[in-house]
């Protein structure tokens, strides 16, 4: 497929004239990109206002069939779309990017499946008592409805899942939301295959034409002007905490303030208890070096940090700086973010009491490589020195030995928000340090027994997000089905005629919905 290299609104391709960058694409030839503008921003807004109401009352059936032919046509895109990716930010094709693909696929099912079934619209009704006394009881029905327009910024470390078609677009058109994509700047190319891949399904599957657009640009003022459109309802964006606390004080500084749901990175502390220590140092350590080092450790759930008590804890860390020397360098998504990396390891490494182990091998710069690292050091200096507890985006891990039971907990009562925290441990473990476990509980929003934080399962139950740094909003997750409700809001309509409500809201619950009816939960007609 020819690029053009142009952002896309509402189905049509919009030029600037002013280059964004010239790119090698994945047959070799040299595409140009170009700037969106301020001017670009406002179109892909009216054209999604003016679809909002049509598609958020577009049948769900009809919304469900769109997403999945999003799908449909990603997956018509073949080897290009893979080998594009591979290009543009190094992660191997077989052992990332198809099953990255099957992913964005599989959310986009998911969310289709959602809606048809109908009941995350939480439907409650409570009917009227006219007779009761002081005062009649209104009747009064309850649901959620869309926010209207969203902004969604693609993410770096996921081209295609995280990106133009990833989750945070396909859960904003399941709720029934348009959308307009701000692009990553370092994977154009892939950015543009997949949204004319949506573009083309809203287009065979009769939607609106404001209902997706795509913007492709580099420049912080783009980002900013398109979280401060008057017309934008909410902002998705996973990224640096630098980019997402910009976006969300830009979102806060309008005349009408938005929510903005920001995952900005994460350090995922690791805590590893005497008894599995004792029982399984080996196969901790090797799970470990796979976690810290998969993806060149630009996962948002690498494990950044991991504690442990006394000498046990020593010979792990040990154990583990084997593992890590023998660890092989790997691509980093961009020549951009490897210079960040390895400015926080010169910076870390620097600190009076901290140990730097490095992998044995050379790293390729011109191939944008990496080697694994660990920073060894004590609670006290972790205490001392913030910057130990926060993200190095990329292959690392600072091991923190602690002298005692009570130094751990320090450790964890002193973190900041993350998403996730990990303990290892037997059964005797969790008794003894059941505070431990209370203490995580106000930290993060997933919690890890006797695994490894990488590896974000796509499910109903799952809980992508944390307290603040983490995200900006705790109770909102970016991954699994509950991640549509970012994008919508409730409304209660009260005394109005059946049959003038929505039909999750009528009597004769025509949809088949779980509605909470008088205070039961039920499918059973009003």
């Amino acid at each position: 497929m020819e690029l053009h290299g142009k952002s896309i609104i509402a189905g049509e391709t919009i030029s600037s004239g002013v280059i964004l960058q010239r790119h090698f694409t994945a047959r070799g030839e040299l595409a140009r990109f170009e700037e969106a503008n301020e001017e670009h921003i406002h179109l892909a807004f009216q054209a999604a206002a003016k679809a909002a109401q049509e598609f958020h009352q577009l049948a769900p059936e009809l919304r469900a069939a769109f997403l999945e032919r999003i799908g449909g046509e990603l997956e018509s895109l073949g080897d290009e779309l893979l080998s594009t990716a591979n290009i543009e930010t190094a992660l191997p094709i077989a052992d990332r990017l198809a099953g990255e693909r099957a992913r964005t696929i599989n959310q986009l099912k998911m969310f289709a499946a959602l809606i048809r079934e109908g009941s995350w619209v939480d439907a409650r009704i409570d009917r009227a008592v006219p007779d009761r006394k002081p005062v009649p009881k209104p009747d009064i029905r309850r649901m959620l409805i869309p926010l209207g327009p969203v902004a969604v910024f693609g993410a770096s470390n996921f081209p295609l899942a995280f990106s133009v078609a990833g989750g945070d677009t396909a859960s904003a058109l399941a709720a029934g939301c348009p959308v307009v994509v701000k692009a990553h700047p370092a994977h154009p190319a892939t950015s543009e295959l997949a949204a004319r891949a949506v573009a083309k399904a809203a287009k065979d599957s009769g939607m609106p034409t404001g209902v997706f657009s795509m913007l492709q640009s580099s420049r912080n003022e783009i980002s900013l002007a398109v979280v401060k459109h008057r017309l934008a309802r909410a902002v998705a964006f996973t990224g640096s905490f630098r980019a997402g606390r910009a976006l969300f004080d830009a979102a806060a500084s309008r005349r009408d303030p938005i929510p903005v749901y920001a995952e900005m990175g994460s350090v995922n502390p690791v805590f590893i208890l005497p008894g599995a220590l004792k029982e399984r140092t080996n196969g901790i350590a090797q799970g470990m070096k796979n976690s810290i080092t998969l993806g060149t450790g630009q996962f948002c759930t690498s494990p950044g940090l991991t504690v442990g008590i006394g000498n046990d804890f020593a010979r792990f860390s040990d154990e583990l700086t084997t593992l890590i020397r023998n660890a092989p360098p790997s691509g980093m998504l961009s020549p951009g973010i490897l210079e960040a990396f390895e400015a926080g390891v010169e910076r870390l490494g620097s600190i009076k009491g901290v140990r730097v182990m490095e992998s044995s091998y050379a790293a390729d710069r011109t191939r944008t490589q990496a080697r694994p690292v660990l920073f060894v050091t004590d609670a006290e200096t972790l205490q001392g020195h913030h910057e130990l507890g926060e993200e190095l985006f990329g292959p690392s891990s600072v091991m923190v030995r602690c002298d005692s039971r009570d130094e751990l907990l320090t450790v964890a009562r002193n973190l900041s928000g993350h998403l996730t925290a990990t303990i290892h441990g037997t059964a005797a473990d969790l008794t003894e340090y059941g505070e431990l476990v209370a203490v995580l509980q106000s930290k993060v929003g997933r919690l890890i027994f006797n695994g490894f934080p990488t590896g974000v399962e796509v499910c109903a139950a799952m809980h992508h997000g944390g307290p603040y740094p983490a995200t900006t909003d705790s109770r909102s997750t970016s991954v699994g089905t509950a991640a549509i409700l970012r994008f919508a809001r409730p409304i209660a309509y009260q005394n109005f005629p059946t049959h003038t409500l929505p039909p999750e809201l009528q009597d004769a619950n025509i949809r088949g919905i779980w509605r909470l009816l008088d205070g039961q939960w039920t499918k059973d007609p009003a």
